[in-house]
Parts: structure tokens; C-alpha cells; sequence
């Protein structure tokens, strides 16, 4: 299991990746809560926050997703989650948050399907391809 972990990447100024390892229960909720606040006061409002690393999803965490995409939307952001390991997808699934999140199974993939993320790399004269090589997310 890997220790608890956030690692924010942003792009241009307006978008960011949050990078999550570990466990999202009721001990570390709260830091992840704090962090999207952070970025949102940043001026983040563009998130994709990836769940690759995650070994355990409960209840807690779940709220702190919800809660944070309240917060984008309020200011007419987004939230996209990428996943790719079945055992966390099913918890988005079993709980009926698949109609709430869009799920995607890899950042290059969040990228491409949002055109707020699309306008920033491109501007960058990147592909989402490159980007996510350059930023260690593929």
C-alpha cells in the first residue's frame, strides 16, 4: 500500500491535475478537501483529479468528491476523475456517482474529452499525449 499522497500540476491558469496515492478515508479526506479548496482559491476551475495511485476509496472520500465538484460548478468548472483499476470504478458505479462524475481511464483521455483542458495544451503547443509524458501522468 502507498502512503497517502497529493501532487498538484497545473496548466495555464485555469486547469490542474491533482495527482492522488493511497487511501481517501475519513483520515485523509480532509487534506484532499483542503487542497481542491486551495487551487479553487488559485483559480483552478478546470480539475482532473486522478485516482490511479488509490488503494482504498470509502464513504468519506466519496463526499470529499462531491463536494468539490459543488464547489467547481458554483463557479462553472469541472471535475473529471480518471480510474482505471475496476475496484475503484466499481465504487463510483455501486453508488450511482457514474451519472454525477465523468469518468475517464486516463488523464490523456480526461484531456482530450474536455474542451476547456483541449484550448490549454493546444495554446501550449502540445498534444495531450505530450503534456501528460512531460508531466509524468501517463
Amino acid at each position: 500500500m502507498q502512503p497517502f499522497h497529493l501532487e498538484s500540476i497545473t496548466a495555464g491558469d485555469a486547469c490542474a491535475v491533482l495527482r492522488i496515492t493511497g487511501e481517501i478515508d475519513v483520515y485523509t479526506a480532509p487534506q484532499l478537501r483542503e487542497r481542491v479548496i486551495d487551487l479553487i482559491e488559485h483559480g483552478t476551475l478546470h480539475l482532473i483529479m486522478d485516482l490511479r495511485g488509490v488503494d482504498f476509496l470509502d464513504s468519506t472520500g466519496l463526499g470529499a468528491f462531491v463536494g468539490s465538484l459543488k464547489r467547481l460548478r458554483t463557479r462553472e468548472g469541472s471535475l473529471t476523475v480518471v480510474t482505471a483499476t475496476n475496484r475503484i470504478r466499481q465504487i463510483f458505479l455501486v453508488t450511482g456517482l457514474t451519472k454525477v462524475f465523468t469518468l475517464q481511464p486516463s488523464v490523456p483521455d480526461a484531456i482530450t474529452t474536455d474542451q476547456h483542458w483541449q484550448a490549454v495544451i493546444t495554446g501550449q503547443g502540445h498534444s495531450a499525449e505530450e503534456w501528460c509524458r512531460t508531466h509524468g501522468l501517463l
